[in-house]
């Protein structure tokens, strides 16, 4: 049976902690988008760029917190902005 050192033990708590609060902050991120893209669809604009405020807030909070890099938070921002501009103006 091999040896199984504390550290190892603690590194797997401290991942699980980091995994359920990571997937938790991504789920609230996804699920501000998803709603954005909802109101896009419907052509809701005052709708639409109040949940792209909310959707702005929550990927920057998402990036400093480290889920998700900075880069990709400011990538998926710039999309969505061009899809609200395209969706509910058209």
């Amino acid at each position: 049976m091999p040896v199984v050192h504390r550290n190892v033990l603690k590194a797997a708590r401290q991942a699980l902690k980091r995994r359920t609060r990571n997937r938790a902050v991504l789920s609230g991120v996804k699920g501000v988008i998803k709603k954005l893209q909802t109101a896009i669809q419907q052509k809701q604009a005052g709708q639409a760029t109040e949940l792209l405020r909310e959707a702005s807030r929550a990927l920057q909070r998402a990036a400093s917190k480290g889920v998700i890099h900075r880069n990709a938070a400011s990538r998926k921002l710039s999309r969505l902005t061009a899809q609200m501009r395209k969706g509910v103006t058209a």
